[in-house]
């Protein structure tokens, strides 16, 4: 898997594209991590089935300064997976859209950033209090 990754970044740094080949590449960055994420949490559930000690006694790791942090990155990568597939599929279904593209491309992160800039304070912020 660590070599498919691999191969996954070399052609997507090796083809100098646009806006949508970088889109193209972070919709699948961000659909492994989000993957990743869920796999950790289906583990994490399951150990409620050998009893509420076991799982409480992993919750602590939640609680580590570098877990909230990887909730920042979680929302990222949902958040812009999420868009992003929103926006391929508005392309899909008028495929006369694709002329706009690049500028479908630009609403997405302006609408990305009006949500996850206040969301990523908000998370910051309950970080340090």
């Amino acid at each position: 898997m660590a070599q498919g990754a691999f191969q996954l970044a070399r052609e997507g740094l090796r083809y100098r594209g646009r806006e949508g080949q970088w889109s193209w590449l972070l919709h699948r960055v961000t659909g492994i991590g989000v993957f990743l994420f869920l796999a950790l949490h289906i583990v994490d559930i399951f150990l409620m089935s050998f009893g509420e000690e076991v799982f409480n006694e992993l919750l602590f790791i939640y609680k580590q300064p570098w877990a909230r942090i990887g909730h920042i990155f979680l929302f990222f990568g949902v958040l812009f997976h999420a868009l992003n597939g929103i926006r391929v599929t508005i392309l899909d279904f008028w495929p006369s859209a694709w002329r706009y593209q690049r500028q479908a491309v630009w609403v997405q992160v302006v609408i990305f950033l009006i949500l996850f800039v206040p969301s990523a304070l908000a998370i910051i912020m309950s970080m340090l209090s």
